[in-house]
């Protein structure tokens, strides 16, 4: 992925509303009556039960699902001491990743003040409000006692993530580094570059599983952390040694493990060479390493290497950690997150990587034989396991050392209950985001001298999602890239209409009209036909000289599908082809069709429609759970219309008698599964969550998705053009960037599974 530009990064924060998080509610409020229970004079009886039972604030409130991130910004990201103010933008971030890996509210808080019991004295008076605290970016040797004293004065979970979540995650790589290279941790010696406040608790944590303390090295910017320096503060005396040693490159020479939480680029091969057999190297330095993956490995063919990169094996990632520790001390309303938890954790990370992969997590990293050794030795951040991994075993941990105010009684339903905490909406285009990068495809945009179009090829350029191809007006194009500061200098253009394109376009022209030439068309009209983007893009795909077509943004889709489908043409296995809009929701992605081709399907189309769709969601790598919708429930109305979706499922239910699919009937039951096992638990639908809608007709489908995208129910994706012979995907009118990027990522990957 190529390096993010100071511009896009500010257009993504600045973008729609600024910031990066908001408020929902969580209760209706669309009646008087409802808005007099949620605040006067309904508010007052919750009010009254917590006067009397403080803990009946976590049944009443939002308090047991709520953390505060909290900083004072005097240690951000690699930037320093920027201020509180300046840190906001990052404690919003971690506001996000709380709630899409573990569903936590955020509320962040941003702390002016450096005083260490100012600052204390603050975050105790805001306590109350929330269920956990996460403290961020604070500069050691403040935070270490900040921590300390909040810890000992509160009684609700509290961690400094920036010292305990590097140290939980790499813990986790040491147990299983230390296994494949068959050391005793008893023995083996340890390095650290960089004495701040993770590297403290790293090494604290280390020692807590068994590295014995004199084997370890401290070195900080002014050498080895010995018995002889006399400029240390409490924090690092605890961890001088009497040595000779005096600088990093005397303390790795026989070290077994080096960690790096310092600079780039300070560690050299010769360095590692100097190591002992099977070396451990953490280099967590961001974004450039201490020493870089390839010169490690190509001094140590006997390295076991992790980063905190995400573009090499094992990635020393906070995200693993934090989100399920908080998820899983909230759940037990722990009143700390102690070293017990923190264990728990580190067991089951570790043990996380040693079970068999799933198929799910592999192909969205592009990977066919992904299993524990060298390069995984720590699971990955998109393993949807963690959370029913990590926070059941935090929060065990917190039970059985008796800090658990809320012990859970069944663990079969607790886990349930995690999973679905968190929909698939996300998952799934972060997902095909990762498969899309391993095996990028050539990517013609048509319509390539709009602002929209340009700006997507660049994302989807610097991301490593695709390999664009614009068609245009060169001049144009070329305007417009300095016009808006676009980098795309070492993409390609195309002029169709330039004579320099007359050799193609010829080329094409002969291909189309063998095609088309008893349908109407002559050389003559196939030659001025293909100075037209869409019908050029188009045969760039049929030729193989591009893998899609995309198009769509500025004109109407039956224009834009036509020449799509005279040049390349529908899949010689179907008969129909289909429209599908993929509508992300917080309870999973929602498959929606027909919604922009076939205006009134046969029972035999509606079939076919169906048997299409149910091959995209599985390429997706989901189950299809298919409602085929009507205005009738199983018979209860007998008109055409009915009739036809009651015969499209009978024919369904006989050529894929696997598939899970029913009908006729209306939405509401079939996003109901209560009210669905109430009146019809005969259903094929019965317990299952449907994720894909099938409409009677055209005109249903699409009020129904513009409908839903209107309200705000979900981002929506498409539409998915499918049944056509080689990729081609057609914008809605209008689209957003975003909307585009994730159509062109949705594309990619279809290419490849072609």
């Amino acid at each position: 992925m190529r390096k993010i530009k100071k511009q896009d990064a500010l257009d993504y924060h600045a973008g729609d509303k600024p910031g990066k998080i908001e408020v929902v509610p969580t209760k209706p409020y669309s009646s008087q009556r409802d808005l007099s229970l949620a605040y006067s004079p309904g508010v007052a009886e919750p009010c009254l039960k917590i006067a009397e039972n403080p803990e009946d604030a976590y049944k009443y409130t939002a308090k047991g699902n709520l953390v505060a991130v909290i900083s004072n910004g005097t240690a951000v990201l690699g930037l320093g001491d920027i201020g509180p103010l300046a840190s906001k933008p990052v404690m919003e971030g971690k506001g996000l990743l709380f709630k899409i890996f573990a569903d936590i509210d955020v509320f962040d808080i941003e702390v002016d003040a450096t005083d260490i019991d100012k600052f204390v004295e603050t975050v105790k008076a805001i306590s109350p409000t929330f269920g956990g605290i996460n403290l961020e970016d604070i500069k050691a040797p403040e935070a270490f006692e900040i921590e300390r004293r909040l810890k000992a004065e509160l009684d609700i979970p509290i961690m400094h993530d920036d010292q305990h979540g590097t140290a939980i995650i790499s813990s986790a790589a040491l147990l299983n580094a230390l296994e494949i290279s068959e050391k005793n941790i008893s023995e083996v010696k340890v390095v650290v570059s960089g004495a701040g406040a993770a590297a403290i608790s790293c090494i604290t944590l280390y020692c807590a599983l068994g590295v014995k303390r004199e084997n370890v090295l401290l070195v900080d910017s002014k050498g080895v952390i010995s018995t002889d320096r006399e400029d240390l503060d409490e924090q690092k005396l605890k961890f001088a040694v009497k040595t000779d040693k005096k600088t990093l490159k005397d303390a790795m020479s026989g070290a077994d493990v080096f960690l790096g939480l310092s600079i780039g680029n300070i560690v050299s091969k010769e360095m590692l060479k100097s190591m002992n057999k099977n070396p451990i190297v953490f280099a967590c330095a961001n974004p450039d390493p201490e020493i870089s993956y390839p010169d490690a490995i190509s001094a140590r063919k006997d390295v076991i290497m992790a980063t905190g990169r995400s573009d090499f094996p094992n990635q020393v990632n906070n995200v693993l950690g934090f989100p399920f520790i908080f998820r899983g001390a909230l759940d037990v309303r722990a009143t700390e997150i102690n070293e017990a938890m923190k264990l728990a954790a580190v067991k089951a990370l570790a043990d996380l990587a040693k079970e068999p992969v799933p198929l799910e997590v592999m192909v969205a990293y592009g990977e066919t034989n992904m299993a524990f050794g060298t390069e995984y030795i720590i699971p990955k951040p998109l393993d949807f396991r963690l959370i029913t991994a990590v926070a059941p075993a935090v929060a065990k941990a917190a039970m059985d050392s008796g800090v658990a105010k809320n012990p859970i009684k069944d663990w079969d339903k607790y886990r349930v209950d995690l999973d679905r905490r968190l929909g698939r909406d996300n998952k799934l285009i972060q997902s095909i985001t990762q498969r899309s990068r391993m095996d990028p495809k050539r990517v013609v945009f048509a319509e390539a001298d709009h602002y929209k179009i340009l700006k997507a090829a660049q994302m989807t350029r610097d991301d490593g999602v695709a390999i664009p191809i614009l068609l245009g007006n060169r001049e144009r194009i070329l305007s417009m890239m300095q016009e808006f500061s676009l980098d795309l200098e070492d993409i390609e253009i195309i002029d169709c209409r330039h004579k320099d394109e007359e050799d193609r376009r010829n080329r094409y022209a002969e291909a189309f009209f063998d095609k088309r030439k008893r349908r109407g068309f002559t050389y003559q009209e196939a030659r001025k036909i293909m100075r037209e983007r869409n019908y050029f893009g188009a045969a760039m795909v049929e030729s193989g000289e591009a893998d899609v077509l995309i198009s769509g943004l500025t004109r109407n889709y039956p224009a834009t599908i036509k020449p799509a489908l005279q040049v390349i043409g529908t899949d010689p296995k179907v008969k129909s082809i289909a429209g599908m809009y993929v509508l992300l929701t917080k309870s999973g992605p929602l498959f929606l069709a027909d919604t922009t081709v076939t205006y009134n399907p046969t029972a035999e189309q509606l079939v076919e429609i169906t048997a299409l769709v149910a091959q995209a969601v599985e390429r997706f790598r989901l189950k299809p759970r298919i409602a085929m919708l009507s205005y009738s429930n199983f018979g209860s109305s007998e008109t055409d219309e009915t009739v036809k979706v009651r015969n499209a499922v009978k024919m369904l239910h006989e050529r894929f008698p696997d598939m899970i699919v029913d009908g006729e009937i209306q939405a509401n039951f079939a996003l109901n599964k209560e009210l669905l096992s109430e009146m019809f638990p005969f259903s094929k639908l019965v317990n299952q969550d449907t994720n894909v809608l099938i409409f009677p007709n055209l005109e249903a489908g699409n009020i129904a998705y513009k409908l839903m995208q209107e309200m705000g129910v979900g981002e929506t994706i498409g539409p998915i053009l499918l049944g056509m012979d080689k990729p081609v995907h057609i914008l809605q009118l209008g689209s957003s960037v975003r909307e585009i990027v994730n159509m062109v990522t949705i594309a990619v990957v279809d290419a490849q599974t072609r």
